[in-house]
């Protein structure tokens, strides 16, 4: 019931949204001569802010049309090069005859599903594309995913990620893969099967930034709402179907609204305090400021439902039980060990500030890997920077990302049978 009261407030809202917005046409209306006083423009203002406050936000687009290479601009070229029904991965192709002679390594960026979309990390690829080939994973809002299509649990995305690799690394070289935040232990996982069974496929190297490998390291907020409720309560109080008329109809989901009002809830002063502001800048009619906002909280706003047998499984296997930092996880009932893993580089990055994963808790797969040298190994703590900041601005660009690029690259292998 809690999903279909979320669809009737929206519709039920639909119709004082669209009067809102002709109220807010008259008010700026060249053609009104109220329309540059104090009143209107406050008037104005309001609106905006309750159609944006009540409006959907769609999926939103990458848009990276260039990128700049040896200092020269080159068309980009989004494609879908390995589809599935939970998930899509996106080659971002510098189509330029130069490009392909500079043999750039690739990479997969693994984007977190949990709850935002693979856009978020925009800033990622940007900084990524000038010196590699980027792929990305575009997760599937589970409301979309027909229920004939079946379940998709941890294993299931496990499986995705070896897929993927193996798919990537068909060129004879090895791919690297960049996993933010949420599947670093998936990551692990995958990486840790793939070496147990000796693929040639495995990946040549694995970026976990700001992941949560061992929660009980410096635990945060989100660590311990999973720990202090059981595993009943978040199926019995935010697991739901999806409503119809979506294609995912029936389907057990955790809808995106739910986890925005959690990501909400963590900073509610922080985000109150910048829509105040954005009122105040369109009154002033500071439109640099005001088109900050928007971009922001178009991406921010946007939100996408999580099958709920991942969801569930993560909050038991990774935050409450931390199966993979015991030893004691398992993938389809057969046991996991990281130590297998013996020719895969390493990196751990972590913000020194970062308010989701605690310090320590991603460093913490460096102690599971026990099979890798030190060589193939690298350790790096971003100072002041938060759990964004790892990944994304402008110390993600001129600080962090130069040290995945070297390390990727330090860490290239071939594919050998």
């Amino acid at each position: 019931m809690l999903y279909h009261a979320y669809e009737m407030t929206h519709a039920a809202i639909t119709p004082m949204r669209a009067a809102a917005r002709m109220g807010q046409e008259v008010m700026r209306n060249p053609l009104n001569p109220m329309s540059e006083t104090y009143g209107s423009r406050a008037m104005s203002a309001a609106l905006e802010m309750f159609i944006n406050a009540t409006r959907r936000y769609g999926k939103p687009e990458f848009g990276i049309d260039t990128t700049v290479v040896d200092g020269v601009e080159t068309p980009v070229v989004e494609e879908v090069v390995w589809s599935k029904p939970f998930c899509k991965v996106l080659h971002f192709r510098r189509d330029s005859a130069a490009v392909e002679a500079r043999n750039d390594p690739k990479v997969l960026m693994v984007a977190p599903m949990s709850g935002h979309y693979a856009t978020l990390l925009r800033g990622t690829v940007e900084a990524m594309l000038p010196e590699h080939e980027v792929y990305i994973t575009d997760w599937i809002d589970a409301r979309d995913v027909p229920l004939t299509q079946g379940e998709f649990d941890l294993d299931d995305y496990t499986d995705y990620l070896i897929e993927m690799t193996e798919f990537l690394s068909q060129g004879g070289e090895r791919i690297s893969v960049m996993a933010v935040c949420q599947p670093g232990v998936p990551a692990m996982v995958a990486a840790s099967l793939m070496s147990m069974d000796g693929n040639p496929l495995r990946p040549a190297s694995m970026v976990l930034m700001g992941s949560p490998i061992d929660t009980s390291r410096n635990p945060k907020q989100p660590n311990e709402l999973a720990k202090n409720r059981p595993l009943s309560w978040f199926e019995n109080n935010v697991v739901v179907r999806v409503p119809w008329p979506n294609r995912g109809f029936m389907r057990r989901v955790y809808p995106g609204f739910l986890q925005l009002s959690s990501f909400l809830a963590m900073n509610i002063d922080r985000h109150l305090d910048a829509h105040v502001s954005q009122f105040q800048n369109l009154v002033r009619g500071d439109g640099d400021s005001s088109d900050q906002h928007r971009s922001f909280y178009d991406e921010y706003l946007a939100v996408m439902d999580l099958a709920a047998e991942f969801y569930l499984q993560t909050i038991e296997r990774v935050f409450q039980k931390r199966l993979l930092a015991i030893g004691e996880y398992r993938y389809r009932d057969r046991p996991i060990d990281p130590a297998a893993m013996e020719d895969i580089g390493l990196m751990t990055i972590e913000g020194e500030k970062d308010d989701i994963t605690g310090l320590g808790q991603t460093e913490a797969a460096h102690d599971l890997a026990t099979g890798l040298p030190e060589t193939a190994r690298k350790r790096y703590v971003a100072e002041g920077v938060g759990h964004y900041g790892v990944f994304n601005g402008s110390r993600w660009r001129k600080l962090i990302q130069p040290e995945v690029r070297d390390f990727i690259r330090a860490q290239r292998r071939t594919v050998t049978a």
